[in-house]
């Protein structure tokens, strides 16, 4: 594993498109716009008009508060490095835009385990990355964005520790660290991810409560997912998910379990049905799981 937060590298002529300025998306294109890079965010019309009237103000205590002014485009430029920030239920409307665009290089910070392999069919010779980001952010409005956490992580697999996005993204201020496979770094934040996700959903409780609600449950739910982790190529103790699970602060709430509770678009499919998928294609029994996604489907 290779800390690359002291990288520089010449990206000088690099445009960094950020396709889905969002709560992350729109820090990441704040704090590259703010050490120097040219960056466009890509957007809806609304996002972007709001963009160029307001610019993008970003409130962070580990970054201080400011807004910068940037480009703000609905289509993504031609030749850009992209780094792709949606939800992963938006890819497909962004796809065929990105891959109009034939960008120089794709990083991806999606959730979930699936999306790389529309991804690169979608774009053939592209360098196309998937990595991962940890960062508590909230989008208060299309212009604004509340940086609650201390920290930007970013994991990135070795074959991209030369990739102009992560080298910019190491300029411009998150720890950025790479090492390992791409299946490895994606696996790392979903087991995570998707245990939180859905059992804070499940029990509509911040992650503290969630967890201790019904031990059996979050011991299968973890067990489950550890198995399907393995089945895939990227085993892990479960220990190491409980002792992962146990870091998160009592208070976290989930992004899935806002978006279930307004009744908004959310990644259920893209967490607990990709686990279910893994877990059907690789004969490994989910029951747990199935439970949890059953409920929140019918919206019990």
């Amino acid at each position: 594993m290779t800390d690359t937060g002291d990288a520089r590298g010449d990206t000088g002529d690099t445009v960094f498109a950020v396709v889905g300025p969002g709560a992350v998306g729109g820090l990441l294109a704040w704090l590259l716009q703010r050490a120097g890079h040219e960056v466009v965010a890509v957007g809806r019309p609304a996002t972007v008009e709001a963009l160029r009237r307001d610019g993008l103000q970003v409130r962070s205590a580990q970054f201080g508060d400011g807004v910068q002014r940037l480009r703000a485009e609905t289509d993504v430029p031609a030749g850009a490095s992209v780094i792709l920030a949606t939800k992963a239920y938006g890819l497909e409307d962004v796809l065929p835009g990105i891959a109009a665009a034939r960008p120089a290089e794709v990083v991806s910070f999606l959730n979930g385990i699936e999306h790389m392999g529309p991804l690169r069919a979608a774009l053939p010779g592209v360098s196309v990355t998937g990595a991962s980001i940890a960062v508590s952010a909230l989008r208060a409005s299309p212009t604004v964005i509340d940086h609650r956490s201390p920290f930007v992580r970013i994991e990135a697999p070795e074959v991209a520790a030369d990739s102009p996005v992560v080298r910019a993204l190491a300029d411009a201020g998150p720890s950025v660290r790479t090492g390992g496979t791409e299946a490895e770094v994606l696996w790392a934040k979903f087991r995570l991810l998707a245990a939180l996700a859905l059992l804070t959903s499940y029990w509509r409780q911040p992650a503290g409560a969630a967890l201790s609600e019904d031990p059996e449950l979050t011991e299968a739910v973890v067990s489950e997912i550890v198995a399907c982790s393995a089945a895939e190529g990227v085993p892990v103790a479960e220990l190491d998910l409980v002792r992962a699970l146990r870091s998160v602060p009592g208070g976290m709430r989930t992004s899935l379990q806002e978006d279930l509770a307004a009744g908004a678009p959310s990644e259920l499919d893209a967490l607990g049905g990709a686990l279910l998928r893994v877990g059907e294609r690789r004969h490994v029994p989910t029951p747990a799981i199935a439970r949890i996604v059953a409920a929140l489907s019918s919206g019990e």
